[in-house]
Formats: structure tokens, C-alpha cells, sequence
């Protein structure tokens, strides 16, 4: 099997293509694996997903200039957190919430992201729950399977989980997800899941058992 590639785009700008920031421009710097999503490939998966946006907490795990937390936010989530290891990356993603006034509802966690997921939720189960999650990590990380091995304690009963891979390795869909939409470019396949019904009853019933046996 080939190896993913690992592209870097050059310094730049990304823009927001919708919503309340149409037309913001989103600094890319120039940093190993750093891929922002394709604003085409953007509007398509935003066009998808608009219809459960409104009041969503979503997650972006894998920020790098915030193309897909931000978009989100402009489209009309409620909230965004953004997780981005690279501390550089994760400075110009605060100036930008600053500079869109947008701190009340925009957070960023300067993290590796399976170390964040690992780590105690950083909320009241309420409130730790996420309806939408981008999961779009640098192609030669490797990354897709640990982290959605890891993402169902974090997840609204109906969730939905946004994957971007290389065309030529990209994962399968995961269990308990159903497929919804889907498109491929040249280069990368971008999948749109929704969370099975059956997945969150399960862990439901998982938890209680957990917790009854603790008592």
C-alpha cells in the first residue's frame, strides 16, 4: 500500500466561504503536514451538515488554521473547540478568535489530541458532549483509527463525524457510524457520518454497567 502523502500548502490565506465571516481570511502558515481542507471541498461538506448546525458544539481536532471550527462557528454553531498541537499554529488560531470577537464561543486547546481525548473531560458531562466532530489529521500521521477509537465518550447521541484522508488510504467507515455523504477530489476522499442510533444505546448501557460495578 502506498504512504500517505504528507503536503504542506504554502504560506498563505485560507478564506471562510459562508456565514456570518464570509470572506474572513484565515493565516496558513507553513508547517509540516499542514493541509487546510479545500474551500470547494469545504462549501460541499458545509452544504451537507448546514441543517444540523444551528446550536451545535462541534470539535475540531486537528485545527491547524481553524478553515473547518471557524466555518462551523460562522454557519452557526454554538460553539467550537479547536485542538491543535503546534504552538505556533495555536497562537495565530487565538489572534484570530480575537480578532473575530469571537472567545465566548471559539476555544483552543493547545494539545496533542489523543493526549486531550485521554485526559479527565474538560466539562460537566452536560456540557463535554460534542454534535459535530472534524477529524482531518496530517495524511502521514496514521491517526483516523486511535482517535475514533477514542472519541465516543465525548459524543452526542446523534453525532455527526466528518473524515478527510488520502484517496489512496482512506479508512474505513467506522463501526457504529453510518455513512451519509461522500465526495473524492484528486487527492483526498471526504466522508460525512452520522452516529447509529444502536452505537449510543450501547454505550449507554456500557456506562451504567461501569458505574454499577464501582458502587
Amino acid at each position: 500500500m502506498s504512504t500517505p502523502r504528507q503536503r504542506s500548502v504554502a504560506p498563505g490565506y485560507v478564506r471562510i466561504v459562508g456565514g456570518e465571516w464570509r470572506g474572513t481570511r484565515l493565516p496558513v502558515a507553513d508547517a509540516p503536514g499542514l493541509r487546510p481542507t479545500a474551500d470547494r471541498v469545504r462549501e460541499t461538506l458545509f452544504n451537507w451538515l448546514q441543517p444540523k448546525l444551528h446550536g451545535a458544539r462541534v470539535l475540531d481536532l486537528f485545527a491547524g488554521s481553524g478553515a473547518l471550527g471557524l466555518e462551523a462557528l460562522s454557519r452557526g454553531a454554538r460553539e467550537a473547540w479547536l485542538v491543535e498541537r503546534d504552538v505556533r499554529l495555536a497562537g495565530n488560531l487565538r489572534a484570530t478568535i480575537e480578532r473575530l470577537h469571537a472567545g465566548g464561543r471559539a476555544h483552543v486547546a493547545q494539545a496533542d489530541a489523543l493526549a486531550w481525548l485521554r485526559a479527565p473531560q474538560h466539562a460537566s458531562a452536560d456540557r463535554a458532549r460534542f454534535d459535530v466532530v472534524f477529524l482531518d489529521p496530517p495524511f502521514a500521521s496514521g491517526l483516523w483509527q486511535d482517535v475514533l477509537a477514542m472519541l465516543p465518550p465525548w459524543l452526542a447521541d446523534d453525532a455527526w463525524l466528518y473524515l478527510e484522508a488520502p484517496t489512496e488510504a482512506a479508512p474505513a467507515p467506522p463501526p457504529g457510524w453510518l455513512p451519509h455523504r461522500e465526495g473524492r477530489t484528486r487527492e483526498v476522499r471526504y466522508a460525512l457520518y452520522r452516529r447509529a442510533p444502536e452505537a449510543a444505546a450501547t454505550l449507554a448501557a456500557d456506562s451504567t454497567a461501569d458505574d454499577a460495578a464501582t458502587e
